[in-house]
């Protein structure tokens, strides 16, 4: 028999995932910077969360937001609702590793208790994101991985005066979208 392990609500996963959290603590100590925010791509909530419970213990002041691209803003949602919402089943985006339904159970329970707040962006943010990413970082992020660095280059969150930790995650993006993504930059 095969075991299903889910993507984002299993505790094991969230732990896995929780080791961002923690490398960006050891970053920012190693650098003797204290974070005033972290920002991280959001679609089930496993990386959010596992993170949030890392930089909770080892970041106490930062605040953590979860960042998803519109239409897919349920935890952004959720967070202000105080309870889990689902997703309009007719809303696209080009960050499909984003498009879960509706925030995990558990995920939304440690979300919801550790996150100050979600953040949401445009596709067409994403993409300058992943342009911004390539021509600047020498990074390939997909559209999904993009969307905290769109939430700063969009000034969705904005910086100034602040020390802040941006999560760009997954480079699994084809030919195609990636060169949209680098023609929107030009």
């Amino acid at each position: 028999g095969a075991t299903l392990v889910r993507p984002y609500d299993d505790p094991y996963v969230i732990a896995g995932q929780g080791t961002v959290g923690l490398e960006i603590a050891a970053q920012a100590h190693n650098a003797g910077a204290q974070l005033d925010a972290v920002l991280l791509p959001c679609g089930g909530g496993g990386l959010t969360a596992g993170s949030a419970l890392a930089l909770a213990e080892d970041c106490p002041g930062a605040e953590i937001y979860s960042v998803e691209p519109i239409g897919f803003d349920d935890t952004a949602r959720s967070l202000v609702a105080g309870d889990r919402l689902t997703n309009d089943a007719s809303a696209r985006s080009i960050c499909d590793a984003l498009q879960m339904p509706t925030p995990g159970e558990m995920t939304f329970a440690i979300n919801s208790r550790l996150l100050t707040g979600g953040l949401v962006v445009e596709d067409d943010a994403a993409l300058a994101a992943m342009a911004t990413a390539f021509s600047q970082l020498k990074v390939v992020a997909e559209p999904s991985g993009a969307v905290a660095l769109a939430a700063v280059l969009e000034a969705v969150f904005p910086i100034k005066g602040k020390t802040v930790a941006v999560v760009c995650s997954g480079g699994n993006v084809d030919a195609q979208a990636f060169r949209a993504a680098l023609d929107v930059e030009s």
